[in-house]
């Protein structure tokens, strides 16, 4: 039985990056569950998982638009930091939530703090990067 949309499928996966650091990886944990087609994970992923037979592995570079998209330099800001609540203390590599131009909240990661401002980076850490898998595809279970 191969994988395809509407499947439950549990993986094992090692992502790493193109310099060959290990980003992440499940081979430590309980495998990762997700529904292929219902958009839980990047379309990257579930494009290489489907078609897979339980058991395959296979490694796959996966590059940034099926992934986090390119990095952009529009969702860069730089703020006044007395538009900060008072007890928050901006350090270089914290994260802050804010609010973007549609009004959602989003993760932030602080790259550089100034005497009355802070510029803030809101792409994901991963936009711009190819990301290589190892996947094994451990279960596939199909609903009714």
């Amino acid at each position: 039985m191969e994988a395809q949309d509407g499947d439950i499928v549990k993986v094992h996966y090692v992502l790493s990056l193109e310099d060959g650091s290990v980003f992440d990886s499940s081979t430590e944990q309980h495998p990762f569950e997700f529904v292929i087609g219902k958009g839980m994970v990047i379309p990257g992923l579930e494009e290489a998982v489907t078609g897979m037979r339980e058991g395959e592995t296979k490694t796959v570079t996966v590059p940034p638009e099926k992934a986090y998209g390119h990095y952009r330099d529009d969702l860069t800001y730089v703020v006044e930091r007395d538009t900060l609540p008072p007890d928050t203390r901006p350090e270089v590599g914290k994260t802050l939530q804010v609010y973007d131009y549609k009004g959602s909240i989003v993760d932030a990661i602080v790259t550089r703090v100034d005497g009355f401002a802070i510029q803030l980076d809101a792409n994901h850490e991963l936009a711009g990067k190819e990301l290589i898998f190892i996947i094994k595809l451990l279960k596939i279970i199909r609903p009714r």
